[in-house]
């Protein structure tokens, strides 16, 4: 693996003239403690939605100001969220708790702020991707059988609200999915065999299984389909890796910020911004095979929660206080330059 290195070089953000990431706005959340899951983003709306997982609330805040607008309530353990515009509707990835439902889908009007539908789903439900090709709505539940080897994608057709298939993929789990813009091919980090897995969704069947190089845990996800790169980081050790998705090869690995749980690929600028404890690691890509690391751009104690809005050239992170009391939790807005 010695040779997949890419350019590694390590920049703090106030060597530079300008950072590549500049906080425009800070809204604290006093009242909410615990860890954070994801976000979703109604660009129409002007809303950003975010998972509160210990709260067991999904917050609402203004996309463009940051104020915290609203907190929807009635989840065991949110996780993953994706919104609709067509329908106004937000579908909620839901664990549930151990009294209680095992986990489901959980729809939620956003007119007004009410669950109006549940799609019941095995124990374990966590992760989720949606195909905008087909309108399915994959979600990841736990172990087929207790200590098995095996985990599920839950195959939700939107359209009628109605699991319409299932996947099965190796490990007990999986953190974080990806779909290409044909809608045919699903990438997903295996959580436990520290593999990338490539899964074709017309035959629902799992087609290769691209080994981590040196790398363990891995977490975010994302793609850049024109030049045909994956990226996925991991956490043991903490590093950005890119693979060849022709070949199935790593082509770079840089080190990259620790507790890292989010990613994005900011196209126009070439950037991929990773989340985690204390910062977040921007990488400029130089091209397909080679990246730069710019900064480690200060930001807060497990603030690993992000979403990248293009249209509005802004970061989003959320900085929870799970393990430190005495953290700040809040919402902050990054500005891309």
């Amino acid at each position: 693996m010695g040779a997949v290195t890419g350019i590694a070089c390590v920049s703090p953000a106030s060597a530079l003239e300008k950072p590549p990431l500049k906080r425009v706005a800070t809204t604290p959340m006093p009242d909410v403690t615990g860890d954070f899951e994801h976000f979703a983003v109604d660009l129409k709306g002007n809303r950003l939605f975010l998972a509160a997982e210990e709260k067991k609330t999904v917050e609402v805040f203004d996309l463009r100001t940051g104020a915290r607008i609203h907190s929807i309530s009635g989840f065991g353990l949110p996780h993953f969220l994706h919104y609709l515009s067509d329908s106004n509707r937000l579908f909620v990835t839901d664990e549930g708790v151990p009294e209680g439902p095992p986990g489901a889908v959980q729809v939620v009007d956003c007119a007004d702020y009410k669950i109006v539908n549940s799609i019941k789903l095995p124990p374990g439900a966590e992760q989720a991707v949606f195909n905008p090709v087909n309108r399915c709505y994959y979600v990841q539940t736990g172990p087929e059988t207790p200590g098995g080897k095996t985990h599920l994608l839950n195959v939700i057709d939107l359209k009628t609200l109605a699991l319409v298939g299932t996947i099965t993929l190796p490990g007990e789990a999986n953190k974080g999915m990806v779909i290409d813009g044909k809608g045919r091919t699903l990438y997903v980090n295996l959580f436990g065999s520290d593999e990338v897995g490539v899964v074709d969704l017309d035959t629902r069947q799992l087609t290769a299984r691209w080994p981590l190089p040196e790398a363990h845990v891995p977490h975010a996800i994302a793609l850049d389909e024109p030049n045909r790169r994956l990226f996925t980081v991991t956490r043991k050790p903490a590093r950005l890796i890119v693979f060849d998705t022709g070949s199935g090869k790593a082509v770079a690995s840089l080190p990259c910020v620790d507790v890292n749980s989010d990613m994005s690929f900011d196209r126009a600028r070439r950037r991929i911004y990773v989340s985690g404890s204390e910062a977040t690691s921007v990488f400029e890509q130089r091209d397909a095979d080679h990246y730069e690391h710019l900064a480690d751009v200060p930001t807060a104690y497990r603030a690993k929660t992000s979403v990248y809005v293009p249209e509005l050239n802004r970061l989003y992170v959320a900085a929870s206080g799970k393990g430190k009391p005495e953290a700040k939790v809040a919402l902050l807005i990054y500005e891309a330059q």
